[in-house]
């Protein structure tokens, strides 16, 4: 009788945590309607306890009306030979507070944003991570 395949989880270690909480821009890939790829630099932030990625940007940018046509992206960051890629379904957030707790993230990464009234929030949820060997830890179930 077969055995039940055992899978792979990926996980980041403590120093891609500290990767991802550092002063870097990253690229967003979303892709078009007609399937190629919008590859635009942006800034970001990661919640490792929910595994979700957050852009902010204006409610009728590209990558926006990307984000929720087709509902994926991927976000890499690269830093010398320091790399990770967070891939994931993407959704677009208008509410006022998930905007306001976005730029609050933000702020603590970057700087505080410009004042943007039609601001809303890609929201990446994280299902698979790419990266480096050493900002990954491989765990089997």
């Amino acid at each position: 009788m077969a055995q039940p395949s055992r899978r792979a989880k990926t996980r980041l270690t403590d120093d891609a945590l500290a990767f991802l909480s550092e002063r870097h821009l990253a690229m967003l890939t979303t892709l078009r309607s007609d399937n190629s790829p919008h590859v635009v630099a942006v800034g970001f932030t990661f919640d490792p306890v929910t595994h979700i990625a957050r852009v902010i940007t204006s409610g009728g940018s590209q990558k926006a009306l990307n984000a929720e046509r087709q509902g994926v992206a991927v976000l890499s960051q690269v830093d010398g030979a320091r790399w990770l890629s967070l891939e994931g379904k993407a959704s677009v957030n208008t509410d006022p507070d998930a905007v306001r707790d976005a730029e609050l993230r933000y702020a603590q990464r970057y700087r505080t944003p410009r004042p943007n009234p039609k601001r809303v929030v890609i929201e990446v949820l994280v299902q698979r991570v790419l990266g480096s060997s050493n900002l990954l830890d491989r765990v089997t179930d």
